[in-house]
C-alpha cells in the first residue's frame, strides 16, 4: 500500500466539500440507519419590510432530533422591535412542527448571548479566546413552551 498524499486547500470547491460530506453521510448511515439520517431538513425564516426587502432572517438545520440554528440576524435599524424574538420563535415552531423538540446554537459575548438567555436558552459550554478577547458560547433549549408557558 502506498502512502497517502495530503493537500491543503484554502478555497475548496463544492465538489471537494461534497466528497467529504458524502463519505461522512455513508458512515453515519451505517451507524444510525435510514430512519435517523433521512429526517433532515433545512429551514429559513425571513422578515421583510413593506417593500419586500429582507430586514432579518434565521436559518438552521433539523437533524438528529435537534434544531441547529446556524445564524439569526436583524438589520441594525430594525433591532429592538421584537423581530429577532419573532424569528427565533418561528424557527422553533417550524422545528416542533416536524417533531424536533430541542434547539442549540453558538454565539459570542459580543453578539447575542443575553438575547438567547432571556429567551430560555442555557449555556452548556464555553470556549475562551474565540475570537481573541471574547468567549464563544454553546447554548441549548428544550422547545416545549415559550418563556410565558405557552405551547410553541
Amino acid at each position: 500500500m502506498t502512502k497517502p498524499q495530503y493537500e491543503v486547500v484554502f478555497e475548496p470547491t463544492q465538489e471537494d466539500l461534497a466528497c467529504i460530506d458524502r463519505g461522512l453521510h455513508e458512515f453515519n448511515l451505517e451507524c444510525l440507519g435510514e430512519q435517523v439520517i433521512y429526517n433532515y431538513h433545512r429551514v429559513v425564516i425571513l422578515a421583510k419590510d413593506q417593500a419586500g426587502n429582507v430586514i432579518g432572517g434565521v436559518h438552521g438545520e433539523l437533524c438528529w432530533d435537534w434544531l441547529y440554528i446556524k445564524a439569526l440576524w436583524v438589520r441594525r435599524r430594525h433591532r429592538g422591535q421584537g423581530i429577532g424574538t419573532r424569528l427565533l420563535r418561528e424557527i422553533e415552531r417550524a422545528a416542533v412542527s416536524k417533531g424536533f423538540y430541542k434547539s442549540h446554537l453558538e454565539t459570542t459575548d459580543f453578539q447575542a448571548l443575553g438575547f438567547y438567555v432571556k429567551r430560555g436558552y442555557e449555556v452548556f459550554g464555553e470556549l475562551d479566546g474565540k475570537p481573541a478577547g471574547s468567549t464563544w458560547y454553546y447554548v441549548k433549549r428544550f422547545l416545549t413552551e415559550d418563556r410565558q408557558g405557552h405551547p410553541l
